[in-house]
């Protein structure tokens, strides 16, 4: 795998950490197409009875890779086939047999905290922040638009996906879409061990929680392909991207959606 590396600190667990620090972990193709083949493939791993979900170095992940957009910016052949990609990645994450855990241990805008919203148990270092950062470039979260209503609520949901503000991990905790917040140092430790207890537990009885929680987790997405699609052909998206890709020269780190 390039944008994923796997350790078993503990029997049962496996932990999967986003290893493109270097771009805080921006989510391109190569990204959706491995998280969706790496949790097919853990699911049907009998080693395997819960997972942790981390980023590597300072982000969780900030979302969609800006050279990825600017490549879809007004090309709605290409548009629809990407937002399948990216629902049916972020799907595959409750799909999975098993327990998934996140362990937000920096940013998750955009795409980032999506993923949180995709899994089972969210954990976040005190340092963590949150964004639906589409917004801000002339976009909308499709996977968070359908899926942030059951995990947040309408009115959370409506809070910051037409804001784009951010918020920190304690409020993400007040919000419901993190359980546990934890000094930086010792969140991963922390989600191992949550991860841990799960996999001491009956495996089927696990798997049978998990499937029946999640089991009207479903439909609303084709609906939300076709109103992206439609955002990605604005001319507002495609001069904000050129603007973000723009300031990106000027700093250190880029700003990714």
């Amino acid at each position: 795998m390039e944008r994923f590396t796997r350790t078993d600190p503990r029997p049962g667990v496996a932990v999967l950490t986003m290893s493109r620090p270097e771009k805080l972990n921006a989510m391109d193709e190569t990204w959706f197409r491995e998280l969706a083949s790496v949790m097919g493939s853990i699911g049907v791993d009998d080693d395997v009875r819960a997972v942790v979900l981390t980023g590597g170095g300072r982000a969780f992940s900030a979302g969609g890779d800006l050279d990825m957009f600017a490549g879809l910016a007004g090309e709605v052949a290409r548009v629809r086939p990407h937002l399948k990609l990216v629902y049916d990645a972020f799907s595959a994450v409750e799909r999975c047999a098993v327990p998934v855990v996140a362990a937000v241990n920096g940013l998750a805008f955009g795409g980032g905290a999506e993923l949180a919203l995709a899994c089972d148990v969210v954990l976040a270092a005190e340092s963590a922040r949150f964004s639906f950062k589409e917004a801000t470039v002339g976009l909308m979260p499709g996977y968070g638009i359908v899926r942030g209503p059951d995990v947040l609520g309408r009115h959370w949901t409506r809070y910051l996906a037409l804001t784009g503000r951010e918020v920190d991990a304690a409020r993400a905790e007040r919000a419901g879409l993190v359980q546990e917040v934890h000094p930086d140092g010792e969140l991963l430790p922390a989600a191992v061990a949550l991860a841990a207890e799960m996999a001491a537990h009956s495996t089927l009885a696990v798997r049978v929680g998990k499937a029946f929680v999640n089991r009207d987790a479903v439909g609303g997405f084709s609906e939300s392909v076709e109103a992206i699609t439609l955002l990605f052909g604005t001319p507002e998206h495609r001069d904000a991207v050129t603007a973000f890709r723009a300031a990106r020269g000027r700093r250190p780190t880029q700003e990714e959606t």
